[in-house]
């Protein structure tokens, strides 16, 4: 456990998105926790390892991490490359744990397990966020050209696929923040160490968990709105075309059975 070592006053904890899914069973290691699957590397080292395809290296060196991450290939579905990641200090406090400061280190009373599982799970979470926010910033920047279009010429060239395609996507964030990540939802350890409720309290407001979740939420929904409208509008667009089609196959079936009529006649 990284906290073995008692001159190591500053660790390095390193969060990386790498997949859409890790398959944690029967992982081979020194497993220190089970939920999240925590793994001892090295002397030091501790690998904390998130479902959702996230895993964070705290103390551990870059041949370190890098060997970890080839034991992880096989065991990672839905690669992502290159892959999200964030970086944090770790460091120990002279008395006791304090507000993290603006880009400093976080501060915690000591290296145990459960204060470093409460730091990775923050970082974990605030790493798939960060992939959300820049998924979701592609999006808006897609739906902009309709709207631009829609206001320009009162209609759009685009087809339904496409918008279905950016509801889609926006569905799929939707479904890893409330679904696979639960973002909202605190550590499993702090059901058997309450007393580290104030330490996660820290760092979801240092990195602004919640509100990176609200306003993720509320862009989402945007992003629906405006996909259903233009989609009912390609709908409403396309109805009016197979009625004009109808009108003109209606008038030409009356023009034939006219000239039928006529041509009985002139006979």
């Amino acid at each position: 456990m990284p906290d073995s070592n008692p001159t190591a006053l500053q660790l390095t904890a390193h969060a990386l998105l790498i997949g859409d899914r890790i398959n944690t069973a029967g992982f081979e290691g020194q497993v220190l926790s089970s939920a999240p699957m925590a793994v001892r590397v090295g002397d030091n080292g501790l690998a904390v390892l998130f479902r959702y395809g996230v895993a964070v290296f705290i103390g551990l060196s870059a041949a370190q991490e890098a060997d970890f991450l080839e034991r992880l290939q096989t065991r990672t579905f839905g690669n992502i490359t290159p892959p999200e990641e964030e970086t944090a200090k770790i460091q120990v406090a002279k008395e006791a744990e304090e507000p993290i400061p603006v880009g400093g280190p976080i501060q915690v009373r000591e290296f145990s397990l459960e204060r470093l599982l409460v730091v990775a799970d923050a970082l974990a979470k605030s790493v798939v966020l960060g992939r959300d926010e820049r998924q979701v910033a592609n999006v808006f920047d897609t739906i902009e050209p309709f709207a631009r279009e829609l206001g320009r010429f009162g209609k759009t060239s685009r087809n339904r696929t496409d918008l279905l395609k950016l509801l889609g996507n926006s569905l799929l964030v939707q479904h890893r923040l409330s679904g696979r990540v639960a973002v909202g939802e605190k550590p499993d350890v702090l059901w058997d160490r309450p007393d580290l409720e104030r330490l996660y309290a820290r760092l979801e407001d240092e990195y602004e968990l919640s509100e990176r979740v609200e306003t993720l939420n509320r862009k989402l929904a945007v992003i629906a709105d405006t996909a259903t409208t233009l989609s009912d509008i390609i709908d409403t667009k396309r109805s009016l075309r197979l009625e004009i089609i109808v009108v003109i196959l209606i008038a030409f079936e009356i023009v034939v059975t006219f000239y039928e009529i006529y041509a009985r006649k002139g006979y």
